[in-house]
């Protein structure tokens, strides 16, 4: 068992970093001049000064949730099911996911906090609330944790089989929430899903997947974006050339791909902006998605 939480937590880091490591950061880039860009829909974009020393960020329906380099948490925008309201003590955060109108934030000690709308009961993480690895947020009120033993654990809205992860529930290396759906990516690069149309053939090579509220992402180890589910919004239609991508994310109908060269790609749903990168479009390491908003740090020069 010891063997095969510490391979699971390997192939957990090799996706973490695979992206910095292909990204030939700028010399000296360092956490402090990380800042967050944000475009797209309204109050949710407005980032609370200063804006520096962000690691990670996560957006809701019209909130945004980031976390900086001193595993203190920051969220700004709508606060109207209390998702503004920061769990305390503010630190020793490594990780954060924002669902429509709550949070998730992940400790280092492993244990997982969660705050804002319980409608569904998506902030009751099970018991026992220890090593946990990863988390991901739903659109629609339910959530994920991966364990690091490989295993997944679901809570909240179930009202699409969305919190029943399909057996065997092992070798997970990375979990992604949507609305009514839920995927794993297994330790052998296939992905799992579950309630909702499977991943397209072949599946297998993925090492990286971002969910929509009614389609899916999956980022190939070539570079490439899989993408499959509803295609209303042209969220399906990654631009070319579908090559050289390094991340990716999903909003609820458009989708983003963050580059080796440090630039973003949108595409999808457009009426709030949210697929208009801001200029210059350069030096991001990291993006991620708002249900209508998008979000990505930038390394400072």
């Amino acid at each position: 068992m010891k063997t095969k939480t510490n391979t699971l937590l390997g192939a957990v880091l090799f996706l973490l970093v695979i992206g910095a490591a292909a990204l030939a950061l700028p010399p000296g880039a360092l956490a402090q001049d990380n800042t967050v860009v944000a475009w797209g829909a309204c109050g949710q974009c407005i980032v609370p000064s200063p804006n520096r020393d962000f690691v990670a960020v996560a957006g809701g329906v019209a909130h945004s949730l980031g976390l900086k380099a001193n595993g203190k948490l920051v969220a700004w925008g709508s606060n109207s099911d209390g998702q503004l309201n920061l769990p305390k003590p503010n630190s020793g955060f490594v990780a954060v996911a924002a669902g429509y109108t709550f949070n998730l934030a992940l400790k280092s000690d492993g244990s997982i906090k969660a705050w804002g709308q319980n409608l569904f009961g998506q902030t009751n993480v099970p018991a026992p609330n220890s090593g946990f690895v990863a988390i991901a947020a739903g659109i629609n009120g339910h959530s994920l944790g991966l364990k690091n033993n490989g295993t997944v654990v679901a809570w909240g809205n179930n009202d699409s089989g969305q919190c029943n992860i399909p057996t065997p529930n092992g070798s997970f290396v990375a979990i992604a929430a949507g609305a009514n759906h839920s995927l794993g990516l297994k330790a052998d690069g296939s992905i799992v899903k579950w309630s909702g149309s499977s991943a397209p053939e072949p599946n297998t090579g993925y090492v990286a997947i971002a969910a929509g509220a009614n389609f899916d992402l999956g980022l190939k180890s070539d570079g490439s974006i899989v993408a499959w589910g509803s295609n209303d919004y042209g969220q399906l239609n990654v631009p070319a050339p579908n090559l050289g991508f390094v991340a990716i994310a999903a909003g609820a109908f458009h989708g983003l791909g963050l580059k080796a060269d440090g630039s973003v790609v949108a595409w999808g749903r457009n009426d709030t902006g949210a697929c208009n990168v801001p200029p210059p479009n350069t030096n991001f390491i990291t993006v991620a998605s708002g249900v209508y908003h998008s979000l990505g740090i930038r390394a400072g020069n």
